[in-house]
């Protein structure tokens, strides 16, 4: 749905939607009509308010701005309490640290974002980056970034989604674009099989682990939590709320409530050395 704001000046009502209309047309073959909501505003609600209105044409260039042939395509996916990043063009997967290669200003490279829900509305929200954009199950939603600077961008899930929302971070990694290219090869690589953890991947594949979490190569395809074929790619646990460190990450599969109360992940109950061994396996996942 886009929104639109006209100004009936000098115009019936009906005379500003067709006049707005008719340039959206012009900037946007083929648009959707029942698509447009409008809002009318009169000259005297104007000057009443003091607010200028940007006229459609400011609008819709804002919203659905040209897309260079170079630009980048991410699926964002929310799901309570973690973020999903598909990357159609590579076939990558990745989780709750989205990676994207810097802009350059003479040839501009933005991200062009895909915004789904799995289940209820979240908001994807990086301050540094762009406004709050909400994404709301079964109404895809989209926006862009066109970072200009390397580096790393925080954000939150700023719409309320249950109990762990202050914990469902958002990290954006601005790569150069060599760095970004050399992400996406590695990503693009197998999971790793180390023999020296192979007790602990028969313990991760033979647990409930497997009915959320996917690891490629191997029988593992639950799609309920992070994909972990490149686990230990990620500075972070649990969507940005620990630093993904060995401790933590022991912590994390003994009792993931002492790191994120409410989260949708249970505790396996597994033994000592169980948790020793899936993670020693996890972290051989690069």
């Amino acid at each position: 749905m886009s929104d639109v704001q006209v100004e009936a000046t000098g115009e019936t009502v009906g005379e500003a939607k067709w006049s707005a209309l008719r340039e959206l047309e012009q900037l946007h073959p083929g648009l959707d009509k029942t698509a447009v909501r409008f809002q009318v505003v009169s000259e005297g609600e104007r000057g009443l308010l003091g607010v200028g209105y940007a006229p459609a044409r400011v609008i819709a260039s804002v919203q659905h701005p040209p897309k260079p042939k170079d630009a980048l395509d991410v699926v964002v996916i929310g799901h309570q309490y973690w973020w999903e990043y598909r990357y159609p063009k590579f076939g990558v997967v990745s989780a709750n640290e989205l990676h994207v290669p810097v802009s350059d200003p003479a040839h501009p490279t933005p991200t062009f974002l895909t915004l789904l829900s799995a289940d209820t509305d979240h908001s994807f929200w990086v301050p540094r980056l762009a406004g709050k954009t909400d994404l709301i199950p079964n109404h895809p939603n989209s926006m862009w970034i066109d970072p200009r600077e390397t580096g790393l961008y925080l954000g939150q899930c700023a719409q309320y989604c249950g109990t762990q929302h202050a914990k469902m971070l958002l990290r954006v990694y601005v790569d150069s674009r060599e760095d970004f290219d050399r992400w996406i090869e590695a990503q693009r690589r197998p999971a790793r099989a180390d023999a020296a953890v192979a007790r602990g991947r028969q313990v991760f594949e033979t647990t409930a682990c497997v009915n959320c979490h996917a690891v490629g190569s191997t029988n593992a395809n639950g799609r309920f939590g992070p994909d972990l074929s490149h686990f230990m790619s990620r500075d972070t646990l649990a969507a940005g709320a620990a630093p993904n460190t060995p401790e933590n990450l022991r912590l994390w599969l003994r009792n993931p409530g002492a790191i994120k109360p409410g989260s949708l992940m249970p505790a396996m109950q597994l033994s000592d050395d169980d948790v020793n061994a899936v993670a020693d396996y996890l972290e051989s996942l690069r």
